[in-house]
């Protein structure tokens, strides 16, 4: 009997502060339970992840310990401080390397740019610069843009500028980028933006293996590896979409190597080639062999670095721009200055005149502070170091800088940082703005800044020129937007609108 008044007093204490959890849980608050850690209160906010981090982020002061579940080793420092940012991507780059764990979660890449670190990260890196820099490929860059811009977008939105007719642009966008990612990197254009709008196998693979990345970011090592064992669940899709793109990423580098072979592709030093033409046309510059399993790395990391950044960029500007009318309204009159009096209204603008816009650049700044196309950045400590902040950090502690909160910070950008002022960008005299990288942190910052920042400014410039100074965009009564939970910063719902002919 006293055995079994001991179990009853115990079951009582266990429902009691169970029932205390429960009663004093704010899923706004982040709060640490017992076994489970922090993690109930990620998983109640995971549909607002972001803002979430950026809410916690504040009330700490720029940086808080993130614990998982005890039994894991789910444990991370999250930081939105400036000077953390310059001290790890900067002033000690070396000591915060992107790490095993990155690696694991990232095993797709293979060998890429974005997996390696050391002397292997500074060769790729010194070698796409060499490519990407070069002069022939940034025209084929812009000419690339405007063609699939002239002769797959404007048709598109010729076709469904009816009343009543809604489509997604941010569908529109990701074809389109994904294109024209394809024939900069490989050299091929999977047509993925036409009037059908077709499924597209390279496409739908990509966005698979993006979906099971950001889900292995949220669950603890044991619970995904498990599924990856066990092939079920996300890491099923996973495996069948990696197998899908080594198919075809195989196939283009096999029928490229062929073209050079033939002469079908002139082996003399040209302008106007993608990548992987570029690549092995190279063989062997600055040491690196340019085989298959190299190539396949490479373009994979390229094409996953291009596709849907810029399709994100493009979004989120064209639905702030369009729910902010006197922004549109000064992006037009800039637009229109730049025509010459004779020229007609409809057009698509040249790199020449859209490199010159102040007011556009500054409002493109503005969008991509809000609402960074990679919302997140992590390292891992190669040795114990004490941060700016005064937070310590060891080999075993991942290190997550969130972007998106980095922008939405009250203490980097001022009382008014949520709202959308491209004058920000502006100095008295006219000029761009040029904010220092670790505090405007959306093409990374240090060794490790984007290689394509400039080619997604043109990109993003000549796009949302032609929409904007052609068509009318509105969003559809009742669409809600909000980020999605995903590696890019796309919309949950996409962006349901309805457009327009400005001219006739």
């Amino acid at each position: 009997m006293a055995s079994l008044a001991y179990y009853e007093i115990l079951f009582a204490l266990v429902c009691f502060v169970f029932l205390y959890f429960i009663c004093t849980f704010d899923r706004r608050l982040l709060q640490e339970w017992p076994v489970v850690g922090m993690l109930p209160n990620l998983l109640l906010n995971v549909h607002r992840v972001h803002d979430f981090a950026t809410d916690q982020l504040e009330r700490a002061r720029g940086t808080l310990l993130f614990k998982g579940p005890s039994f894991t080793n789910m444990k991370m420092l999250v930081t939105a401080d400036p000077a953390n940012v310059r001290y790890v991507t900067s002033t000690n780059f070396q000591n915060f390397p992107k790490g095993p764990q990155f690696r694991k979660i990232f095993d797709v890449l293979g060998d890429g740019i974005f997996n390696t670190d050391g002397d292997s990260w500074h060769s790729q890196r010194k070698l796409a610069q060499l490519h990407m820099g070069h002069r022939g490929f940034q025209q084929f860059s812009v000419k690339s843009t405007l063609d699939k811009v002239e002769k797959g977008l404007i048709p598109y939105l010729e076709q469904i500028c009816q009343p009543g007719l809604v489509v997604d642009l941010q569908d529109l966008f990701q074809r389109l980028t994904f294109d024209t990612t394809c024939i900069l990197v490989n050299g091929y254009d999977p047509i993925c933006l036409s009037i059908e709008l077709p499924e597209v196998p390279f496409a739908k693979a990509m966005h698979d293996l993006e979906e099971t990345i950001i889900t292995r970011h949220a669950l603890p090592e044991c619970f995904w590896k498990l599924q990856k064992w066990l092939m079920i669940g996300q890491e099923k899709k996973y495996r069948e979409a990696w197998a899908t793109v080594d198919h075809i990423l195989a196939r283009y580098i096999n029928e490229k190597r062929e073209e050079l072979r033939f002469g079908i592709i002139s082996k003399e030093e040209g302008e106007g080639v993608d990548l992987l033409t570029s690549y092995l046309k190279n063989d062997g510059i600055m040491g690196v062999k340019c085989d298959d399993k190299f190539l396949r790395d490479t373009m994979l990391t390229l094409m996953a670095a291009g596709q849907d950044t810029v399709s994100s960029v493009l979004t989120w500007f064209l639905w702030v721009v369009s729910t902010h009318p006197i922004v549109e309204a000064r992006i037009r009159e800039e637009l229109e200055a730049s025509i010459p009096k004779e020229g007609n209204n409809r057009r698509i603008f040249s790199m020449e005149q859209v490199s010159k816009l102040v007011y556009l650049h500054s409002a493109i700044c503005e969008s991509l502070r809000l609402y960074p196309p990679i919302p997140f950045e992590e390292k891992e400590p190669h040795q114990s170091d004490i941060l700016p902040s005064g937070h310590h950090v060891h080999p075993k502690l991942r290190l997550l800088f969130s972007i998106y909160a980095m922008g939405r910070m009250k203490s980097i950008w001022g009382e008014d940082c949520l709202e959308f002022k491209p004058e920000r960008w502006i100095t008295k005299e006219g000029m761009i703005r040029h904010e220092p990288s670790f505090k405007f942190f959306a093409f990374n910052a240090g060794p490790r800044t984007c290689l394509g920042k400039d080619m997604a400014f043109t990109q993003t410039k000549l796009v949302a020129a032609a929409i904007i100074h052609n068509y009318q965009v509105r969003v559809v009564e009742g669409h809600r937007v909000f980020p999605s939970v995903s590696m890019v910063l796309n919309m949950e719902h996409g962006l349901m609108v309805n457009i327009t002919k400005r001219w006739t």
